[in-house]
């Protein structure tokens, strides 16, 4: 009975650590800020398309920061299995300097008890105790070096519709120094500027690579928590340059054929109205009452390749208007 009862564990601990290849497209929405600014465009909004596109784009590191961050306030300590540490964060000493790649590793094995371990084999620490090494890979330049390639590769996010970023000014009342008997300090606020994003909505697209993940250690619960990361880490970091964000929609399909991939999830969703009839009318899209989503294509594409296709799943905010029927793949929300 004993021996049976060790062998179902195993099996269920097997079964829940596979992991199908697969893709992702998220949607989200900001307003009044903008979540990824470019340092060499005066801290505009990134434009990878020619300006007279429209169209402006957030990096993956944005969206992998959200994720991070989520799980850092959700899993504190690493979790009750000290599983989901975080190595890529920004970290101080006691004197306030930042910690560099071998100091934030070292501090992880100290936490988990397996410094000795450490010293002979890093790598298998962090990939052990490291949510994103195991979801997003790692570069590690300290001796001893290695690289591990992430299961989990995000694109280019681009906003859905043109977009005219906002260049605005404010003041600041708090003076920056203390004012003196003698007069001396500052005696009034400052003057700051900013470029701001009225309303956007953005779509990014990521792959799931099985293979990648037998290497990085990915679990299928790995996976469950980035999904979960996506939408509420969204929700949870939330900063007044970066604007308030909202997920919109999200899909998940797992391939059951492990080398099929629909590809461009992004291309088979639309928004409407489309770029065209916003530049005609000469007003850009200011909230989420303003648009709606058609997923036909997409829906299209999952129903016509059922037989490559192990799931598909589909979360959405309450307020999104979609047409095609998502109901045999909606989700509750976390």
């Amino acid at each position: 009975m004993v021996e049976l009862e060790v062998i179902l564990k195993l099996r269920k601990r097997m079964e829940a650590e596979i992991m199908n290849s697969g893709e992702i497209l998220f949607v989200k929405s900001v307003k009044d800020g903008i979540p990824n600014r470019d340092p060499l465009n005066d801290s505009d909004a990134r434009r990878l398309f020619p300006e007279e596109d429209g169209r402006i784009s957030l990096s993956d590191v944005s969206i992998k920061r959200d994720v991070r961050d989520f799980v850092i306030a959700l899993e504190q300590d690493g979790g009750k299995d000290q599983k989901n540490h975080i190595f890529v964060q920004e970290k101080v000493n006691d004197k306030g300097k930042l910690l560099g790649r071998g100091s934030l590793a070292e501090g992880i094995a100290k936490s988990v008890g397996k410094e000795k371990k450490a010293k002979e084999d890093m790598k298998s620490v962090l990939i052990e105790h490291c949510f994103d090494v195991r979801t997003f890979g790692i570069v590690y330049s300290v001796k001893p070096k290695f690289n591990l390639t992430g299961p989990v590769q995000f694109g280019w996010a681009h906003s859905l519709h043109p977009v005219d970023t906002q260049y605005v000014q404010g003041t600041v009342v708090m003076p920056s120094m203390d004012s003196t008997a003698e007069g001396e300090g500052k005696t009034q606020g400052t003057i700051w500027t900013s470029y701001t994003v009225p309303f956007a909505v953005f779509a990014m697209p990521a792959v799931i690579n099985a293979k990648a993940a037998e290497h990085s250690g990915m679990t299928a619960e790995d996976q469950e928590l980035l999904l979960r990361a996506l939408w509420q880490g969204t929700q949870h970091r939330q900063a007044r340059g970066r604007g308030q964000q909202q997920p919109l929609i999200l899909i998940h399909i797992e391939y059951s054929d492990p080398f099929y991939r629909i590809g461009y999830l992004e291309d088979l969703i639309t928004m409407s109205p489309d770029t065209t009839a916003w530049k005609a009318a000469g007003k850009l899209p200011s909230s989420l009452q303003d648009v709606s989503f058609d997923l036909t294509r997409l829906l299209a594409a999952v129903a016509e390749k059922q037989d490559k296709i192990a799931q598909c799943r589909i979360w959405t905010h309450p307020g999104v208007t979609i047409s095609g029927d998502i109901a045999p793949w909606l989700q509750p929300l976390w």
